[in-house]
């Protein structure tokens, strides 16, 4: 997950083709990666896990966070465009098609046992 607009540049650099992205749409927010298992697709994963993702990065949107309803786009990282007149942490979509949303409410519960388990690794990248 990208903190800020930096580490979410970064984060664009690193993406696999199973990585599964997920974004408070039309907001400022957490880049949130899901790398899936073999075989699994974004319309085949586990509901919870995109709760979960869904929920993570609502609460890693300085604006998301304090709304009570936001939708969340998601997208397979290979959908993700960058191109350089696009600011720092940006991305666009090659596909439209290809994106699914969900429109969520907070449920603290979800946030506050995630938190439970959060680790920071200092990576060198």
């Amino acid at each position: 997950m990208g903190k800020d607009k930096y580490e979410n540049e970064t984060l664009l650099k690193w993406g696999w083709p199973e990585d599964l992205w997920f974004h408070v749409d039309d907001l400022s927010s957490a880049h949130v990666y899901l790398r899936l298992k073999p075989g699994e697709t974004m319309d085949t994963l586990n509901e919870t896990a995109v709760e979960e993702c869904c929920q993570l990065v609502k609460a890693n949107s300085i604006e998301g966070s304090k709304l009570d309803r936001v939708k969340i786009v998601y997208t397979m990282f290979t959908n993700l465009q960058k191109r350089g007149d696009m600011d720092v942490g940006q991305v666009g979509f090659k596909s439209e098609r290809d994106r699914r949303y969900r429109t969520i409410e907070k449920n603290r519960e979800i946030v506050k046992a995630m938190m439970r388990t959060k680790e920071e690794k200092l990576s060198l990248i």
